[in-house]
């Protein structure tokens, strides 16, 4: 079975901004990792094109709701996700035909199967987030919460998806798998809300036509949010490749931003429960990036181009910095100055420093050939416990919890102590002894300090992919122990496997200072 995660597809009114990248690279680590671990993995994530809102932004714009969602998907969407080296298995769009085809069997399914039924929707409506409110959560009688802007007041006649039958088995789902929904916070959140009692979803519009049509009543289309859940099916070949289907569903991890969560949450359960398929493993909601106490959104013009960043302080310690920085699952606040602070002092100083520091001793001292290590004692020994607890740690923290921060903590506190190692050996000083027993003891330390290298590269491939391939060759590791991309995280804890006599060179740096 493939070890399965998504991201939420993102609606494309408009290009990705950091939010929508942090998602996705945070998506891209967790594959990345559990690829190293030696698992099949599938990775999808994609865009949502229809609805009002994608609608109303096309005609804004003098054109076609699908010539807007090529262009943007295009040019914006796709180029963006290149950038950030989002090493994605699929990317789905929800105007292909693999899926629309789907979604009008899926909801002809619950039709047949008596799930639906047609009635009236009167109530409020907003367009920014595509979802039917309710009047006692807005915000001075008429504010969308999340977008604090008026809703819409509609009337129409919809069908609806019997939701409020499936609260019950919801409960129980959630206590017989306590960690479906992630972190704590939102699980209670959900709890609470379906302990309240669900009311029945219209699952169709009838105002407009940028929609797939209702298959059994086509002056309808169905609510984009049923046609957008549906994504993560017909991606992996529901009602089209069995096959894949099966080694593939369900997801193990759906990764959504907290504002969706009760559309992954309850309604999504719901329909795949009312279908009969297996639900997905677990929603993790992760918080919000925060610009001035505020959401970070394009409609809320607080949106950021991850451009603005990757321009200045380059693409790895882009992915780098916001899963260290915030905590996966927290609201977190962005700014300029703590990126910067963090690049000098965790990247440039305390990573880059150390690798470009043993690559210039190898080679000043031994001409670029790692010498092998003749008198080990305890303190290489604390280095090989150091690195062994440091993998240990930060696979259950990334590949298990989603603890990204947690588990670069881990790293780091190694590269720390490697430092630290270094410092106290001083091999510098070392070196000036040309006794046999002091050259010995200079090989010694320098194997230590590139085997613990070894060891790191490994563990950040999955978050730094370029500078740890730079690192590898670096070390000489590609020729010795092959690509980096095919190393196992297991195997990074394994002490020796960098052998004596690899040409270690002094590549150009990892991190440099920055103005």
């Amino acid at each position: 079975m493939a070890f399965y995660v998504s991201t939420p597809i993102y609606y494309v009114n408009d290009a990705p901004h950091l939010g929508h990248a942090y998602t996705t690279v945070a998506g891209d680590v967790l594959t990345r990792w559990h690829r190293q671990r030696g698992e099949s993995v599938w990775y999808l994530t994609g865009t949502d094109e229809h609805g009002q809102k994608i609608m109303r932004t096309a005609e804004a714009h003098g054109v076609s709701p699908q010539e807007w969602c090529d262009k943007l998907v295009e040019e914006a969407w796709k180029p963006l996700w290149k950038h950030l080296e989002i090493a994605n298995d699929d990317f789905i769009r929800t105007t292909e035909p693999r899926h629309t085809q789907r979604v009008q069997e899926f909801v002809q399914d619950l039709y047949d199967k008596g799930e639906i039924y047609k009635g009236s929707y009167t109530g409020p409506y907003c367009v920014s987030c595509e979802e039917y409110k309710v009047v006692g959560e807005l915000l001075e009688g008429e504010l969308c919460p999340i977008h604090k802007r008026p809703v819409e007041w509609l009337e129409e006649d919809n069908y609806f998806f019997k939701l409020s039958e499936y609260g019950e088995r919801l409960l129980e789902h959630y206590d017989a798998n306590p960690d479906f929904i992630q972190p704590a916070s939102a699980r209670n959140e959900v709890v609470q809300f379906v302990r309240q009692g669900l009311q029945d979803l219209s699952i169709s519009r009838s105002t407009f036509d940028w929609g797939i049509p209702i298959p059994w009543d086509p002056k309808h289309v169905i609510y984009v949010w049923i046609d957008a859940l549906l994504n993560y099916a017909t991606a992996v070949g529901y009602g089209s490749d069995q096959a894949k289907f099966d080694q593939t569903w369900p997801a193990d991890v759906h990764l959504v931003g907290k504002d969706i969560l009760r559309f992954h949450a309850v309604i999504w359960p719901a329909m795949l429960l009312a279908n009969g398929l297996r639900l997905p493993g677990r929603v993790f909601a992760n918080g919000w990036l925060m610009v001035g106490g505020e959401k970070m959104s394009k409609s809320n013009l607080t949106g950021i181009s991850p451009r603005q960043l990757t321009e200045h302080f380059g693409v790895d310690a882009y992915r780098y910095y916001f899963l260290r920085a915030i905590p996966f699952g927290q609201d977190g606040a962005f700014s300029w100055e703590d990126f910067a602070a963090r690049y000098t002092s965790e990247l440039a100083n305390d990573y880059g420093n150390l690798a470009s520091r043993v690559a210039a001793m190898v080679g000043k001292y031994f001409d670029g050939a790692l010498p092998a290590a003749a008198d080990a004692g305890p303190a290489e020994q604390a280095i090989a416990d150091g690195l062994s607890a440091a993998v240990a740690a930060a696979d259950k923290a990334i590949g298990d919890n989603l603890d990204f921060a947690g588990g670069l903590g881990a790293v780091f506190d190694f590269v720390r102590q490697v430092n630290g190692y270094l410092s106290d050996q001083a091999p510098w000083k070392v070196a000036k002894d040309e006794s046999p027993q002091a050259q010995a003891r200079l090989a010694t330390i320098l194997y230590t300090a590139a085997e613990a290298l070894r060891g790191v590269a490994v563990l950040l491939n999955p978050v730094m992919p370029a500078t740890s391939e730079r690192l590898w060759v670096s070390l000489g590791a590609e020729v010795a122990l092959g690509a980096l991309a095919d190393q196992r995280i297991s195997e990074a804890a394994d002490w020796g496997r960098l052998p004596a006599g690899v040409s270690v060179t002094k590549g150009e740096v990892l991190f440099p200072r920055l103005d």
